[in-house]
């Protein structure tokens, strides 16, 4: 009731008046049941507003266990807004928690419904598209749900790193066709399969957006900005395998 309430009579309408979003692309390609995982670049916080919003399926993404933890009347109403848009939250603050968080991942997939993921693992500190890490490639064998590669665009212009407020800019959306990995079943224990699978994702990710690949992890970029390597097109680029 309250995903229906903010989608529908909350926040969905003023999304829609400011930003105008729009699925430019492959609409089709969302299937009307049944687990799928939704692999998307990751620009901006809103990414995981914008989505949600332009599907008439629920979308669930995992967020920082951090958004749901805070005390006194923020802290309340920061849980309720976030569990609002369909998120749950994850710890990420070791090892174990991790792979809960891929468990979780899993079963919300294998629940026939939509997970929305950032192979990334964080948003681009520049726009451009990071190496992806293995997570998804895990969680799709394990639930053996196809991989649906979507592309934002213009949420790092309405919603730029650091800024406090959004800002009026139109926001469009590219849905590319699903990715079948079945034939790597029983292999999500291998790390060079999980490392294929991940940069065939990417690669997808790459022709949908026309985002400049870079094979470093966003999380390193972010890290150490001033290193000159950082700043270049990687002369590598993640592999599309053969079907």
């Amino acid at each position: 009731m309250l995903y229906w309430l903010m989608k529908h009579v909350l926040l969905g309408p003023i999304l829609r008046l400011f930003f105008q979003p729009k699925i430019i692309e492959g609409a089709e390609n969302i299937p009307k049941d049944g687990g799928a995982i939704l692999a998307s670049n990751h620009l901006a916080v809103s990414d995981s507003f914008f989505l949600p919003l332009m599907l008439s399926r629920r979308v669930t993404f995992p967020a920082k266990i951090e958004y749901f933890t805070g005390t006194g009347l923020k802290g309340k109403l920061q849980k309720w807004f976030f569990s609002g848009v369909g998120q749950v939250p994850i710890d990420r603050s070791s090892a174990s928690a991790a792979q809960g968080a891929l468990d979780t991942g899993v079963r919300i997939v294998r629940e026939g419904k939509l997970l929305g993921i950032y192979p990334e693992g964080t948003r681009s500190p520049d726009a451009r598209l990071y190496k992806g890490k293995v997570g998804v490639a895990w969680i799709a064998l394990e639930s053996g749900a196809p991989v649906i590669p979507v592309a934002m665009f213009g949420t790092d212009k309405a919603n730029p790193i650091g800024s406090r407020m959004w800002k009026p800019h139109p926001i469009r959306i590219k849905i590319g066709k699903p990715l079948d990995f079945s034939r790597y079943e029983g292999l999500s224990g291998d790390r060079f399969v999980l490392r294929s699978i991940t940069d065939e994702i990417m690669y997808a990710l790459m022709e949908l957006s026309g985002q400049e690949y870079v094979d470093v992890y966003a999380s390193k970029a972010k890290e150490q900005p001033a290193v000159p390597e950082q700043g270049k097109k990687s002369d590598r680029v993640p592999e599309k395998k053969a079907s």
